[in-house]
């Protein structure tokens, strides 16, 4: 461990992960952009991983590459993975590195990944690079989703450039410095089976140690490992879809095994009901939509576990992969558990009642054949505002059964502490497709007061802030204006 020290605090570094095996990365310096300019910097997070006042005034350089840490040289990690369901081989970070293994002020170590760094051995037909575009979209999403008290990554900042990088059109290059807990994806394993079966033991040893460490008092620490990594990843599942949020891209090397949103690609939040969306255009067979999400989270957890058999004794092989199955059998349980206490908590219902959770699903129904706002209709709800629901229905019928059973579960209860709960956990902006391309637009000219703004707005998301909304916040566009189509492009 490693020490800066600063008057005013101590940047504490836990350089964990390069004292692995070396066949696991490959160490390399960040190739820096041209001519490197703020974008935006995020001085909450920067305090909660202690960073020094030297290194705050130094951000533009960290987050362009210009700068590194004397205590950790930057690595490219090796990994593989199934993309749409088909074994993909050997990945890795591509144009990412990981500079930095710090101590957050909880005492929680968090990786510090620089994205765009440049070209690396695992690179394959990339460039190395990223764009403003895609830098600005996964910055606002983990700010965002963190806000939103779902499980992610974040990021300190981001730079732009006068360096040019060429994707479908020429765009403007960048680089984002993400935070997260973990790096290690389900992926990860994968390789390490494929390419290099000896190391399996001492990374799932390790994995345990630094992200499950309560396994090791478990009888059986590897089941223990197996039973967190999947219950952690049903709770983000869960969590995901109670505030409307598809991933877009849920390959097995996107998944990692804490159970938090990593790699933000063509991601999108819902705003008209569609359990079918598809949000990625390169989907075409609808894999990663909003309502398979659960059940692709399950198949890529059984991929992963496969990959623990190795693990076992080979006279207690069959045993194992049973024990490793009822592992699995977790998931299910926990999802629901999470989602309906979730979705009771929206719909201000008692989660005890033994209708709750069907009055849920009658009033997704009822969202769903409207066509209407998943975000709005939750608040609506919220503040008692039947007749506008009701208003903005075709089927009036479906509405009046919704909301007699509605209140007759409601009824008896304490109507004031449901409807409070009701204000903690229903968000009045989330961070829509078409706010967010705004945000870009004007980037694209030099200008970063709308990503300042969705920025300062999105950090609150639970609170009506008048002073700071636009009336494109709080609703989709228009029908007649056809949705964003977002691209793998990044």
């Amino acid at each position: 461990m490693f020490f800066i020290y600063d008057f005013a605090m101590i940047m504490q570094f836990n350089s964990r992960y390069s004292d692995l095996n070396a066949k696991l990365y490959h160490q390399q310096a960040p190739v820096p952009l041209k001519g490197a300019k703020a974008g935006h910097f995020n001085e909450a997070i920067a305090d909660e991983l202690q960073w020094t006042s030297q290194e705050k005034q130094s951000w533009v350089d960290i987050c362009s590459g210009q700068k590194t840490f004397d205590a950790f040289k930057p690595l490219a990690m090796v990994y593989a993975g199934h993309q749409f369901g088909q074994w993909a081989g050997q990945l890795g970070d591509g144009r990412g590195l990981l500079i930095g293994q710090v101590l957050h002020r909880s005492g929680q170590t968090i990786d510090l990944h620089l994205k765009g760094a440049g070209l690396t051995p695992y690179s394959r037909m990339g460039d190395g690079r990223a764009v403003l575009r895609s830098v600005i979209r996964e910055y606002l999403a983990g700010h965002a989703l963190n806000s939103l008290r779902v499980a992610s990554s974040n990021a300190i900042g981001f730079t732009t450039s006068e360096q040019g990088v060429q994707r479908e059109t020429l765009e403007q290059g960048a680089m984002l410095l993400r935070t997260s807990d973990c790096h290690i994806r389900l992926g990860h394993f994968e390789w390490i089976n494929q390419y290099a079966p000896e190391l399996l033991a001492e990374f799932t040893q390790k994995c345990i140690e630094w992200h499950y460490p309560e396994a090791l008092q478990a009888e059986h620490p590897i089941l223990a490992f197996a039973e967190g990594v999947i219950k952690n990843t049903a709770k983000m599942i869960a969590d995901w879809q109670l505030v409307g949020f598809a991933h877009g891209v849920m390959n097995t090397d996107n998944l990692n095994i804490t159970g938090s949103t990593l790699d933000f690609g063509p991601y999108g939040f819902m705003e008209r009901f569609r359990p079918n969306w598809i949000n990625n255009h390169s989907d075409h067979q609808g894999r990663y939509a909003y309502q398979n999400q659960p059940s692709i989270a399950h198949w890529n957890l059984w991929i992963w576990l496969n990959n623990l058999i190795p693990l076992s004794k080979p006279e207690d092989k069959e045993t194992f992969k049973k024990q490793l199955a009822d592992c699995l059998e977790h998931f299910e349980p926990t999802f629901l558990t999470a989602y309906t206490e979730g979705l009771c908590k929206k719909l201000g219902l008692p989660d005890f009642h033994k209708d709750s959770f069907d009055c849920g699903m009658a009033f997704l129904k009822v969202l769903q054949s409207e066509q209407l706002d998943y975000t709005q209709s939750f608040l609506r709800l919220q503040n008692h505002d039947y007749k506008a629901l009701r208003d903005d229905c075709l089927d009036t019928r479906q509405f009046d059964d919704f909301l007699n059973l509605y209140h007759q579960i409601r009824e008896h209860q304490d109507i004031t502490a449901l409807d409070q709960t009701m204000c903690d956990v229903n968000p009045v902006y989330i961070l829509r497709n078409h706010m967010a391309q705004q945000a870009i637009e004007q980037a694209e000219r030099g200008d970063f007061s709308e990503v300042e703004r969705l920025f300062t707005l999105l950090a609150k998301p639970f609170t009506r802030q008048p002073a700071l909304e636009k009336e494109q916040d709080l609703a989709p566009l228009p029908s007649d204006v056809p949705e964003i189509m977002v691209s793998c492009s990044s």
